[in-house]
């Protein structure tokens, strides 16, 4: 076997670890930015999303799919700096732009060489991602719904990809087809329900229905109690101010 062959496959059983660092830090910085249209959390699913996708890859033969993913997967953990970082090892770009755009060409480049493929599938995840952060939300939309068309029920990920599909009708101001796309993310995973409630009451805040969100976001501690999302409620529900 050849010695880079040896090194992918060191740094492929390392890329889980990393990947969840980034969601944990993903989770810690979403508190103080609640307004983005294209939230942290759904980015940062999506990267748990894409470490599932490897893990699950590394069981498969198909070793130059995974190996092409993983490419993918490494500028997803990425860092945005215009110098050069003591001790980061992972790929540096100068905007998080240009990393998106890194990310999304890997991407498609997985989906065009290995069609059919899980590789593929997941990459159309990260793809959809990268596309939402672009503010192309109609490239996501395609991209979440080509992997809702052969997810089946049991589909952990499909989750994702139907949130997926919300955010990016919230981007282009449909919120009636967001709250739609959150009912049908719900029917495939009711443990992110609590999620999906959040993602509720922000919808109808910004469509201004506000005493319904503060329902919502009032009654969230009760309905979700073993929930680790209740601060954010919490920071939601006060963010929305007294009832005039």
């Amino acid at each position: 076997m050849a010695k880079n062959e040896v090194e992918l496959t060191r740094k492929e059983m390392k890329a889980p670890d990393a990947f969840l660092v980034n969601v944990r830090r993903a989770a810690e910085w979403v508190g103080g930015h609640p307004k983005r249209i294209v939230s942290i959390v759904v980015v940062a699913l999506a990267v748990l999303a894409a470490v599932l996708g490897v893990m699950s890859w590394m069981e498969s033969s198909d070793k130059a799919a995974g190996a092409a993913l993983f490419g993918v997967l490494n500028d997803a953990d990425g860092q945005v700096s215009s110098v050069p970082l003591p001790g980061v090892s992972a790929p540096l770009f100068p905007t998080a732009e240009a990393q998106q755009k890194a990310i999304l060409a890997k991407a498609e480049a997985v989906q065009r060489e290995y069609a059919s493929t899980e590789a593929a599938r997941t990459a159309t995840l990260a793809a959809g991602e990268a596309q939402l952060r672009l503010g192309a939300f109609d490239g996501a939309l395609a991209s979440f719904e080509s992997y809702l068309a052969s997810a089946k029920s049991t589909d952990s990920l499909a989750f994702l990809a139907a949130e997926g599909v919300a955010r990016a009708k919230e981007g282009k101001g449909d919120f009636a087809g967001a709250a739609a796309a959150l009912e049908r993310a719900q029917s495939f995973n009711s443990a992110y329900a609590d999620r999906v409630a959040l993602d509720k009451a922000r919808l109808l805040a910004r469509q201004g229905k506000l005493d319904d969100a503060r329902k919502i976001l009032q009654a969230f501690p009760t309905d979700f109690k073993d929930s680790p999302a209740k601060p954010e409620a919490e920071q939601q529900l006060a963010q929305l101010g007294a009832p005039k």
